[in-house]
């Protein structure tokens, strides 16, 4: 029985370091603080702020729960196995060795380390040159990402999407929710090369498509992206495409430009102008926040101007002739199911970014 005790007891030492790194108890205190406050009828006066402070209330649940279960577990196994019922010690083990197993899988954690990876995400797609084929490639992203996240036990919602003329889509906008979001896919952010044979050419020859995918922390706290009036631009037009009369003949749609940075935003979501302003003010402030980290600036007033995730050199390349294989740039990790990848099996070029060198 001393060799089992001997392992469950490193192991709760484990999971108790993981509390630490992980700041669970400061967790537990967010989510008394946000529980009390969703309990105020007071809230519920402004619907856009209890909205937000739900899903954080739900992010911080979902984050945390999953300890609380672990470490009462083992610590319940470790006083069992204390007991010292040798009748019991294959059970035990199994018990010790599925719960060895659970912790490693959840230990992942400790990997999203960064300032925003416990946020949820904001998915900006975007088709490069290429025409039609472009901006089918930016619909295959856009599927691969729909994909990872509902097998992943993500929630997402499409906010914005604009249809190509032929085939395909110029942009898409996606909120994706869940426990470390941001942490798992900042791994996709930047230029996605293609190479297939086009299906939208008549001699079918190989074509090199391009799509720029951003993964921006969502901001859900309007303070903590100070945005100062006189940096933005807001225009208000009609919005365009399907949904109803009333999306052609009223000026819904908004577009915000944020002055300094040169950012532009553009929400016509087919509800309410003032719904598609806080939007797309969520949207930009999510962007800064981006772009902060990337050029290790200070404060916003240190910004420089340029977009999150320019047209540079691409992060990723998906071949599909003349052989497959999907192959990232930066961690050389690559898999030859390019259709598994593209049907959303995304967690090895996900793991193998955030377990390179320059992130430890």
């Amino acid at each position: 029985m001393q060799p089992l005790l001997k392992r469950i007891t490193n192991l709760l030492s484990q999971v108790d370091a993981a509390f630490v790194r992980l700041s669970i108890v400061a967790k537990q205190e967010k989510i008394a603080v946000l529980e009390g406050e969703l309990a105020t009828s007071e809230i519920w006066h402004n619907p856009q702020e209890a909205q937000d402070k739900s899903k954080q209330l739900a992010a911080a649940n979902s984050a945390v729960e999953p300890w609380l279960v672990l470490r009462a577990q083992v610590a319940d196994i470790a006083e069992l196995i204390d007991m010292g019922d040798d009748s019991l010690l294959g059970e035990f083990n199994e018990q010790v060795t599925a719960l060895e197993r659970e912790f490693a899988l959840q230990r992942r954690e400790l990997l999203y380390t960064g300032e925003y990876d416990e946020r949820n995400a904001i998915l900006r797609l975007s088709a490069g040159v290429g025409g039609t084929d472009a901006q089918d490639w930016t619909e295959m992203l856009e599927r691969m990402y729909l994909r990872w996240s509902e097998k992943s036990g993500m929630k997402t919602v499409i906010i914005e999407r604009s249809v190509g003329e032929t085939a395909g889509i110029k942009s898409s906008v996606i909120e994706v929710t869940g426990p470390y979001v941001y942490g798992k896919l900042k791994s996709e952010h930047g230029v996605h090369r293609l190479v297939r044979l086009s299906p939208y050419n008549s001699d079918n020859l190989r074509q090199t498509s391009f799509a720029l995918v951003e993964v921006l922390p969502q901001i859900d706290v309007p303070e903590e992206v100070q945005l100062d009036d006189k940096d933005l631009k807001i225009d208000v037009y009609r919005a365009g495409g399907h949904g109803g009369q009333s999306v052609n003949t009223t000026d819904s749609a908004v577009r915000v430009t944020h002055l300094p940075t040169g950012i532009v935003v553009s929400i016509q979501n087919e509800r309410s102008q003032l719904q598609n302003r806080e939007t797309a003010l969520k949207i930009v402030r999510s962007k800064l926040a981006q772009l902060q980290l990337e050029q290790h600036a200070a404060s916003i007033t240190d910004l420089q101007a340029g977009e999150s995730a320019n047209w540079g050199s691409q992060i990723r390349n998906y071949v599909l002739h003349p052989y497959t294989m999907v192959k990232d740039t930066r961690t050389k990790h690559e898999d030859r199911d390019a259709s598994g990848v593209l049907d959303g099996k995304l967690d090895g070029f996900i793991e193998a970014y955030l377990e390179r060198p320059e992130a430890a």
